[in-house]
């Protein structure tokens, strides 16, 4: 009962700071107008691009929420490492049109996407390529978009999100981005739900290749790639979620989001240590050899 005592001001403080930024980030997603598809194609980065100015206020003010939580949660023991073993596989989820180019309702920050996230990846593509590890690009499409059909693959999640305008039929909405296209050897997984794992062959595919690393990517922080990771340390893999590869709509998700993973789920790795880490794979090899 005395340490519960001893920690309150600091969980009383993580609460404000948290609900401060809940409504700041509120106030700027009512500012922020998403992509649509009858949006303007001139206009689709900017109309998706959050606002410098607003980043930077919601950021601080994370980051306040964040320090305090940080020293909570390392006296409560979390925020240990999971690491990175010795086979990865790279996770790309959702980094597909629909997701990645302006003018549809699952459009995604434009701003980091193609400044932070699209290079970001191509840079991973590249290592995990010259050491020919698993890489693994997941999308999400649905055969029958009907919302009122008494069958459809959407299941409950239409009700929500406008999955429906994902359709099967039009490849070119879920097909991955050109600029990080899948090459001859690597694996595009098509799912239906938030989770890269959910109802897949995801995990088969992995152990397969006595992969115990997954190193993760893509959109959105809040929901597919969170899931994704949570589910993939469930299964026994060592998840890394790829700092400036993962993206969303909505300012301070991202932060929210990387920052919780790293105190409970996986690892919040830059891309520049992931690269490090992939090519030192090489070295350990030829000391094998």
């Amino acid at each position: 009962m005395h340490q519960v005592h001893q920690h309150l001001p600091n969980c009383q403080f993580s609460l404000m700071a948290s609900f401060g930024t809940f409504c700041l980030a509120s106030r700027i997603g009512d500012r922020i107008r998403l992509g649509t598809n009858n949006q303007d194609p001139a206009l689709g980065a900017k109309e998706n691009r959050m606002s410098d100015i607003d980043n930077r206020e919601l950021d601080k003010m994370l980051q306040a929420a964040f320090d305090a939580s940080t020293k909570l949660y390392q006296e409560r023991g979390f925020q240990r490492r999971v690491g990175f073993g010795k086979r990865p596989a790279l996770v790309s989820v959702d980094l597909a049109n629909a997701w990645t180019r302006p003018g549809n309702p699952f459009t995604c920050d434009q701003e980091k996407m193609d400044n932070e996230i699209i290079p970001g990846m191509q840079r991973l593509l590249k290592a995990f390529r010259a050491q020919n590890l698993p890489v693994v690009h997941v999308t999400t499409a649905y055969e029958i978009t009907d919302r009122n059909a008494s069958f459809t693959d959407m299941g409950l999640w239409h009700n929500k999100i406008p999955v429906d305008v994902v359709d099967l039929a039009d490849k070119e909405l879920w097909a991955i981005d050109s600029r990080i296209a899948p090459v001859e050897g690597e694996y595009t997984l098509l799912k239906k739900r938030a989770s890269s794992f959910h109802g897949t062959e995801l995990a088969g595919i992995l152990r397969a290749n006595d992969v115990d690393t997954i190193l993760v990517t893509g959109v959105t922080a809040c929901a597919c790639v969170r899931q994704t990771v949570c589910d993939g340390i469930a299964d026994g893999f060592r998840p890394i979620a790829v700092r400036e590869c993962i993206g969303d709509r909505v300012p301070g998700a991202v932060a929210w989001n990387l920052f919780d993973i790293d105190a409970k789920f996986g690892d919040v790795k830059s891309v520049d240590e992931c690269v490090d880490y992939i090519n030192g794979l090489a070295g350990v090899k030829a000391a094998a050899e």
